[in-house]
């Protein structure tokens, strides 16, 4: 997809283009990971962007979040079923309540 100007990584393309090509550009948008800005009259009206993207923008994984998913990897727990969550949580509360009584 090519259009005059970059915008933040994406293209820019006139609102025209978009609706007529709208179907190619969600595919290229998807496929690339770029955003799109949308210009209508030759001025910035709007920005496409994938979901992925937008979800990545929206809500950023914290760092914190990255290391216990890396360490759940490490240790195997990251393929624990929620049945087996469950039951070690069970457990886990059961050796409490014994030690504080």
């Amino acid at each position: 997809m090519t259009a005059p100007g970059a915008a933040n990584n994406g293209t820019v393309v006139s609102a025209l283009r978009a609706r007529a090509n709208f179907g190619k550009i969600l595919d290229d948008l998807e496929s690339r990971g770029r955003s799109l800005v949308i210009e209508k009259r030759g001025t910035p009206r709007a920005v496409l962007m994938s979901l992925r993207e937008y979800v990545k923008l929206a809500a950023p994984e914290p760092e914190i979040l990255r290391i216990i998913g890396e360490e759940a990897k490490h240790k195997g727990t990251d393929l624990l079923t929620s049945r087996q969550i469950d039951r070690e949580i069970k457990a886990a509360r059961a050796r409490r309540k014994k030690r504080l009584c």
